[in-house]
């Protein structure tokens, strides 16, 4: 599976992959974020329901923070054998992991039904969707970036991280499909919520299928061929470019903390709920969210086209700038209680996401040497995921309940703004540069500010 096929013209392939990475991680990432929404709505009085409500779901967005805990272990397995067996092959076994768990959560009993067992297979399960989202990521980008013309890598790899945003509407539609049309009230929470996890064994078929059908890096191939894959890439990187990988962890970081008050439930949970003045029914606020994924989707590519014209690290300080600039106005529309002011929130929220979203791929490619690409990008990846967003939405909750104020979460986005624009700062640009593995000296030094670039 490491030796990737030629029998296809460049172009095709090129459409081949762009489709493999985008739908496999819209199916990744649909059942991430469907356990996010359900979190949110229903695994409180579900698993949680002993511990009351505040306490209940502060656990609830626990599990979903703590499979961002794994994430590192997925990404340091699935880069390492990413280094050394090819990326395709992550690409495939990642996307089995993560939707047998998540079609396995909708087979599970309740608290109501089968005690603490309930909770902690609900925990191991959410562990392995996170150990699966550590290592997806990095294979797809890949994919797309080391298959592109050095000129369009901004815009192919921008076209996987549609994955997240296009997984997002996915989940949220169809649990607003489920909360008001199918089974509404009480249905929902009986047996409605376990529809959405079961549909991603149909999901998991169609991603199976197309991601068996892409031929191999071409960068990967060349290290293959060359002999010249790290026997520890994982050691190297950290060896070498440690700082490289902490600098890219908190650019992204920023990016994760933002997206995650709306993917990780505490929009949904917050607008629903006893602390808005007029709380909204779920049906509307999935709809509001599925209405900013659909944007966050089409500013996400078109940052990506950007980057290509503009570069990527001013793509990011763009992006962050409008971040601090919307964070507080979308809190203010989001605790009026209407729906219509929610969602013009959210877009306000949008551009921001897309800029520091779009052009990530392209960037974290070209700042990895080739016999570490894999490694680099899907740890930095996921660190920042955890200094980020995995808890973010628990501390935003900590925050409303102790504060009794939604602005106090806005100073806590602002913040994480700051020092991911901070860290956006210390990394160069480095668009076109040979991405091969016989351009690796070249691709060793220079990513950083702190470092002297070879002459040309």
């Amino acid at each position: 599976m490491a030796a990737g096929r030629t029998s296809t013209s460049p172009a095709a392939n090129q459409r081949r992959v762009a489709a493999a990475t985008v739908i496999g991680t819209t199916v990744e990432w649909y059942d991430f974020f469907i356990y996010a929404t359900a979190a949110g709505l229903v695994f409180t009085e579900l698993f949680f329901e002993p511990a009351g409500r505040e306490i209940g779901l502060l656990l609830s967005f626990a599990t979903v923070g703590i499979s961002f805990v794994f994430r590192p272990l997925g990404a340091f397995l699935a880069g390492h054998f990413g280094d050394r067996l090819g990326r395709r092959a992550m690409l495939v076994l990642t996307l089995l992991l993560m939707g047998g768990a998540t079609s396995l959560i909708g087979l599970l009993p309740t608290y109501a039904s089968a005690g603490v067992a309930a909770p902690v297979a609900l925990l191991v399960l959410r562990i392995l969707q996170g150990i699966s989202a550590g290592g997806e990521w990095g294979g797809a980008v890949l994919m797309a970036v080391e298959h592109a013309p050095a000129d369009r890598r901004g815009r192919a790899g921008s076209v996987p991280q549609l994955g997240v945003p296009l997984g997002m509407l996915l989940a949220s539609g169809v649990t607003a499909l489920m909360t008001g049309v199918i089974s509404p009230g009480e249905e929902f929470v009986q047996w409605g919520w376990r529809v959405p996890f079961l549909l991603s064994v149909v999901l998991i078929g169609v991603g199976y299928f197309v991601r068996r059908a892409v031929d191999e890096s071409p960068v990967f191939t060349e290290l293959a061929e060359r002999e010249q894959r790290s026997g520890a890439p994982v050691v190297e990187l950290f060896r070498k470019h440690w700082l490289l990988v902490v600098l890219a962890a908190l650019v992204f970081a920023g990016n994760n903390a933002a997206g995650y008050m709306t993917t990780g439930g505490f929009i949904t949970s917050y607008a629903t709920g006893p602390d808005v003045a007029r709380p909204l029914g779920s049906t509307e606020v999935l709809v509001a969210v599925s209405g900013s994924a659909l944007l966050w989707l089409l500013t996400t590519y078109a940052a990506g086209r950007l980057a290509d014209r503009i570069g990527r690290r001013r793509s990011y300080i763009c992006g962050y700038a409008g971040l601090l600039l919307a964070v507080f106005p979308m809190f203010l529309l989001v605790d009026t209680g209407d729906a219509g002011l929610l969602f013009l929130g959210l877009a306000l929220f949008t551009a921001g996401l897309g800029l520091t979203y779009g052009p990530q791929a392209a960037w974290y490619a070209e700042i990895f040497p080739a016999s570490m690409r894999y490694s680099g990008v899907a740890i930095s990846y996921a660190s920042g995921a955890i200094a980020g967003g995995a808890f973010a939405p628990t501390i935003a909750t900590a925050l409303v309940q102790a504060t009794g104020s939604l602005l106090s979460v806005g100073v806590y986005l602002s913040v994480m703004f700051l020092i991911a624009l901070a860290a956006t700062l210390m990394l160069r640009d480095r668009p076109g540069i040979d991405l091969g593995i016989g351009n690796q000296a070249e691709q060793e030094t220079g990513a950083t500010v702190f470092e002297v670039r070879r002459p040309d």
